[in-house]
């Protein structure tokens, strides 16, 4: 007979409650005794959870092998406590697996270890200089960021508004144009010829407000962007690579609000246990999967000693 008092799906039930949606411990503990008649000592719900926490470890590093193979890939991060030391949640987004990691750095080491050093795809990011490292070729600078940008110099009035107001112009038909392509409304050919335009109007734009604009701010945000203008524009030429960061900001939005709650993590463990939840979460249901019924298969697996399961069977 296995060891311990509860079974498989016990195990991934507890995870379930406080990993996917939240419930804390107590309440856990309450909703065990109250639902399902299981009399659970608080100690025993963190030891159910780690249970789980153990039985994805393989499957989680199966998703992390597969984004890193993958040719673009979306990345973040933000910041996170563990034991009361500032570390970053890193998350790497592809359209059928997300995963997350905690490290304490938000330098170009985080996105080394999450993505790998030699990853040879397409970064889409924000312009934070831990992405720095890669080849301009590489990189894909989110547009919604720099929709913001631009309204930013609209805001402080004077020349910089003059310079903002055309820049928005140009990024209204950027993606009027890319939701055309998303649609089927226009070929990518197309697409591409018609973007000759904005780019130039863009570059253009970008260089007369380093060179005659007078505030200080918005010379540095006209030089910054021009550094990297190669990026501006990879999601043109390749497909499959998207022209904002979006779907990694989305992925953070639950990891954020557990941070919010629980204030981060007070051990390695229980920061294991929130890369390995989020990213099972996330990839779930991307792949339209049922969270608990893939939990139970992991714990099970972990009970009987038998293979774990794989998430990547479908894609």
């Amino acid at each position: 007979m296995p060891a311990g008092s509860f079974g498989p799906r016990l195990q991934a039930t507890t995870g379930y409650l406080s990993g996917r949606f939240g419930v804390s411990r107590r309440d856990t503990h309450e909703m065990l005794a109250t639902l399902f008649q299981v009399e659970m000592g608080l100690g025993s719900v963190l030891a159910q959870e780690q249970r789980l926490s153990n039985a994805l470890a393989e499957p989680v590093r199966e998703a992390q092998d597969f984004v890193r193979q993958q040719p673009a890939v979306n990345v973040d991060e933000t910041s996170w406590q563990e034991e009361n030391q500032l570390c970053w949640l890193w998350v790497g987004s592809t359209p059928a697996v997300t995963v997350f990691q905690l490290h304490r750095t938000r330098g170009h080491e985080g996105v080394k270890r999450l993505i790998g050093a030699d990853y040879a795809g397409i970064v889409g990011s924000d312009r934070w200089s831990a992405y720095n490292w890669l080849d301009e070729q590489q990189r894909q600078l989110c547009w919604s960021h720099l929709g913001r940008d631009f309204q930013a110099l609209v805001d402080r009035g004077g020349d910089s508004a003059l310079l903002g107001q055309p820049l928005l112009v140009q990024v209204e038909k950027m993606f009027s144009l890319w939701h055309q392509v998303q649609d089927g409304a226009l070929a990518r050919p197309a697409f591409q010829e018609a973007m000759q335009s904005v780019r130039r109007e863009v570059e253009s734009l970008l260089e007369i407000g380093l060179l005659a604009v007078k505030h200080a701010k918005t010379k540095a945000t006209c030089g910054n962007i021009l550094k990297y203008k190669e990026a501006l524009w990879t999601f043109v030429d390749q497909e499959g690579v998207e022209p904002t960061n979006n779907a990694a900001e989305r992925a953070l939005r639950r990891p954020v609000i557990w941070r919010r709650r629980s204030f981060g993590t007070q051990s390695e463990a229980g920061s294991r246990f929130v890369e390995r939840i989020q990213t099972a979460v996330t990839s779930l249901r991307q792949q339209h999967q049922n969270v608990l019924d893939f939990w139970i298969q992991a714990c099970s697996s972990s009970f009987w000693c038998t293979d774990p399961p794989s998430w990547l069977s479908s894609v």
